[in-house]
């Protein structure tokens, strides 16, 4: 009497393109509930500014700043907006320049320390980026003086020309990085055998590829020059400077208007808030961009 052998036991394959499966264990129970709490730590601000933003002048200070408004209305917004309006189209006549002025000359900088290796190229390298590192509190008081002096008139004009200066150390450095470790050399030389010079090099080669260092210093720049506040209180004033001046008037000193000032704190922060919705995920790019040796 012959037997037959059992089959082996089939064996559970996983397909290559199968999704792995997840194993929640102690660890991950931490790890997410951390981030729920951290998540809800940072968002309770942003509640109680939009929660107070819609509540009437008889709810604030009566009831607890958590407490969802009893009449829900829109009237500090348009009071908040209606303040805020002039010196709103004037900061984007601001920041918009700034971000690409700054962006373009550290750009052009960037390009001509990292490939053309003058005579004291490192020494000029640094000395431009030694203006990272003044404090703009240090200089406030004799730009003033230079500026009256000067006789050039207060407003947005000046604050273009201010942080177009300050701003050209950070784009430089942010700049020469991305075309020192991502540039190859071979793409610079053929363009100089085909007869380009270096400005028609950085023009027609250097600046199409330069995309992701361009997202990094517009988003740095236009984020800078919106949301500042000391050089606008000393170079420009509530008629001719940015929102953030308005918005300091706004708020008052004797008799705050909280739910204004609630309303006019988030239309103020809504472009940048935008920019970084639109940018943000090639912002983190662009800084590794240039980090790493390709």
């Amino acid at each position: 009497m012959t037997t037959v052998a059992a089959p082996p036991p089939a064996v559970e394959t996983l397909s290559p393109t199968a999704p792995a499966r997840r194993r929640f264990g102690p660890g991950s129970i931490v790890k997410y509930g951390l981030a729920i709490f951290f998540l809800v730590v940072v968002l309770m601000p942003m509640y109680v500014l939009i929660v107070t933003s819609f509540k009437a002048g008889s709810d604030i200070g009566v009831a607890s700043q958590w407490n969802l408004p009893s009449e829900w209305t829109t009237a500090s917004w348009a009071k908040a907006w209606a303040a805020l309006r002039p010196s709103f189209v004037r900061t984007f006549e601001l920041a918009i320049p700034v971000a690409l002025i700054s962006s373009v000359v550290g750009a052009a900088n960037g390009f001509v320390l990292s490939r053309w290796r003058f005579p004291g190229a490192d020494l000029v390298f640094t000395l431009i980026l030694f203006g990272m590192f003044i404090p703009y509190q240090a200089v406030m008081i004799p730009l003033r003086e230079i500026v009256t002096t000067i006789g050039i008139p207060p407003g947005i004009s000046t604050l273009v020309f201010v942080h177009c200066v300050y701003g050209i150390p950070i784009c430089t450095l942010i700049f020469r990085n991305y075309y020192a470790t991502t540039v190859p050399e071979e793409l610079i030389e053929a363009a100089r055998v085909d007869g380009a010079g270096l400005l028609r090099t950085f023009a027609w080669i250097i600046l199409p590829i330069s995309i992701p260092g361009f997202v990094v210093t517009i988003i740095w720049q236009f984020t800078s020059a919106w949301n500042d506040y000391l050089f606008a209180i000393f170079l420009s004033n509530t008629r001719n400077g940015p929102i953030t001046i308005a918005l300091n008037a706004l708020a008052g000193a004797q008799s705050p208007d909280y739910a204004a000032s609630m309303a006019g704190a988030l239309i103020t922060s809504l472009p940048t808030l935008v920019v970084y919705v639109l940018l943000g995920r090639w912002f983190i790019g662009g800084l590794m961009a240039g980090s790493v040796k390709s």
